[in-house]
């Protein structure tokens, strides 16, 4: 799994970077086009491991909501006790469970204070080395004495160290994360290697994921690459990918942000008590009128000299990750065919949600920022070990983004297209030709199912029994199942076992689909022709409205057909209410997201 990559960034999905061993994973797998993601990290991952909606398992947002959802059940901010565990569900059935990587689902290891059972040994991996949070303040290893960011099988680690594998040595000056998680998952499988048993193996990259740093030689392998600007690398891939076939030759793309050269300003009551917020649940129809600032977001024709030269800096640094993500991508390929796994292991790969578009200061126009970023010897050293435990929080933007998420709507934390499709590839064992590309709407609950399925697996199915709350009547084991003297959430992926092996060409999902995070929103209709969306403004409507888009011919999401089709729009509304309240989802009563 990588992390916040967008779209098109990879060869086989348009890109200009070079990505060679997840073209050779294309040529001997199949392409899902259609793939889906939560909107943010920790959403995704929370549906990967359970296999059904975050908003049951405890990351109904990411994190601890700050806002009236804080305390309500779902909403956690770690992977709750209602939770099934694909890696326990595997490890029941003798497989060995290994991970390394962001695990974002929880911080508390066994007796400490902050609660306990939420780190992945917690969780049915035999091994794992974990990142704990969202996101390293560095790549490099560089970690305050006694903070605990990491954890190896359940106790508190120090990356880095002599002797461990990622780097000569172990030494923090040549450690870089992508390189680390790579050599101790290859270490994992090792310790067991030929002992008979299967294994599954979990590598959960935190790359391309700010800071944008990296290692030489990928460092340096894209200068002047991107001095072409934002408009130029998007269309050249939007049209690299019709030359693919990955989407129709009369794709009508999304265009990208109108330009803004100042931020529009919040209404007046903005940040007030007396704030009555647009919401997906209230329309400015209904008196509801307040929303926030909006970005600076400029062309690339408006950008100085000095601004162009940092902004290309950063997409060539980002970039350097891509590649350098692929190349140990290639390792871990590499070492199952020397252990002789190759052919008898299936691969899923896939970005975790779309591409991150966090604006440079915040929003505000990042001119000082980018001029300072442009001279020496800052600019120099931009993407480079600094030595020090806080790097320099460098990101790409806003623009760069959208040309990661061509040539799909939006980015990362939006419900967009560009916010949640993402690049997927899958790998069946002992396939060696390239299948055709798989465009029917899959889902990272998917995933889960298909695990199981190809491990030979059932997911628990018996019923919880009836639990009745005394003061709300309502049964608090409806939907639940019974697992580990547990009640839980069953597994509501499915399988894509038929679809990859060529058995079934038919859609995945048949029912309705919907999705919320941070207020955002969207529904899917069951036969795959309606989503309708909805954004808060000033990017989204100012009325409130929720948008509606053709998907059988507008996956850019370009025109909104709700004036047009008012009765489609109140059904797919109604839909995703009955949804919401299915998953126990709260609309917020401010939307906004986490930039």
């Amino acid at each position: 799994m990588a992390d916040d990559l967008g779209y098109s960034d990879i060869h086989a999905f348009g890109g200009e970077i070079n990505t060679p061993n997840l073209d050779a994973l294309v040529a001997s797998g199949r392409i899902l086009s259609n793939h889906h993601a939560g909107t943010v990290c920790a959403i995704t991952r929370s549906m990967l491991i359970s296999g059904t909606d975050h908003h049951l398992v405890g990351e109904g947002t990411m994190g601890v909501p700050t806002d009236e959802r804080k305390g309500l059940p779902g909403y956690e901010g770690y992977l709750n006790d209602r939770s099934l565990s694909v890696a326990q569900l595997l490890q029941d059935a003798g497989y060995h469970t290994y991970m390394a990587g962001k695990w974002h689902l929880g911080s508390g290891i066994v007796g400490s204070a902050s609660g306990s059972g939420q780190t992945p040994d917690q969780w049915g991996f035999e091994h794992s080395y974990a990142l704990l949070g969202g996101a390293a303040s560095n790549h490099f290893a560089h970690e305050a004495a006694g903070s605990k960011n990491y954890t190896e099988d359940g106790q508190y680690v120090q990356p880095g160290q002599p002797g461990q594998p990622g780097g000569t040595g172990g030494s923090p000056a040549v450690f870089y994360s992508t390189n680390f998680y790579t050599q101790k998952l290859i270490q994992y499988i090792d310790q067991n290697k030929g002992d008979g048993k299967p294994f599954f193996a979990y590598a959960a990259y935190t790359s391309p994921h700010w800071p944008l740093e990296v290692p030489d030689p990928w460092l340096h392998n894209y200068t002047g690459v991107y001095n072409a600007g934002y408009d130029a690398i998007r269309n050249a891939r939007i049209a690299r990918q019709k030359a693919l076939g990955l989407i129709p030759t009369d794709f009508q793309p999304y265009a990208g942000r109108p330009e803004t050269l100042t931020r529009s300003p919040a209404t007046a009551n903005n940040g007030t008590a007396s704030a009555q917020y647009i919401s997906a649940v209230h329309p400015a129809s209904a008196g509801y009128v307040d929303y926030g600032q909006g970005y600076v977001d400029k062309a690339w024709a408006s950008l100085s000299p000095a601004e162009q030269k940092a902004q290309a800096r950063y997409m060539e640094i980002y970039a350097g990750m891509v590649e350098n993500l692929d190349y140990n991508i290639g390792l871990l390929i590499q070492h199952l065919k020397d252990i002789g796994e190759y052919d008898n292991t299936f691969i899923l790969f896939q970005s975790d949600n779309g591409a991150e578009g966090w604006p440079i200061d915040s929003g505000a126009d990042p001119t000082a920022t980018d001029t300072a970023n442009s001279q020496d010897p800052v600019y120099s050293a931009l993407g480079s070990d600094n030595g020090q435990q806080n790097a320099q929080r460098l990101q790409y933007g806003l623009r760069w983004a959208e040309v990661s998420a061509a040539p799909l709507r939006f980015m990362k934390g939006y419900s967009g297209e560009g916010g949640v499709s993402v690049p997927a590839i899958a790998h069946l064992p002992g396939q060696t030709t390239q299948s055709p590309t798989a465009s029917v709407f899959t889902h990272v609950t998917d995933n889960t199912a298909t695990f199981l399925d190809i491990a030979g697996i059932t997911p628990p199915s018996t019923p919880a029994p009836v639990l009745i709350n005394s003061l709300t009547g309502v049964d608090q084991n409806q939907g639940k199942v019974v697992y580990n003297n547990r009640y839980v959430y069953p597994v509501t992926g499915k399988s894509l076992l038929p679809l990859l092996k060529g058995s079934s060409t038919a859609e995945v999902h048949t029912a309705p689909f919907g999705d919320e995070a941070y207020g955002r929103a969207y529904l899917r209709s069951a036969d795959g022709h309606w989503k309708a969306l909805w954004t808060e403004p000033p990017l989204g409507p100012v009325d409130g409205h929720w948008q509606l888009y053709d998907l059988t011919v507008d996956r850019g999401e370009t025109n909104d057909l709700s004036a047009q089709e008012p009765t489609v729009v109140q059904t797919l509304f109604d839909q995703w209410n009955a949804y919401m309240s299915t998953v126990g989802g709260v609309e917020p009563l401010r939307p906004q997201g986490y930039y």
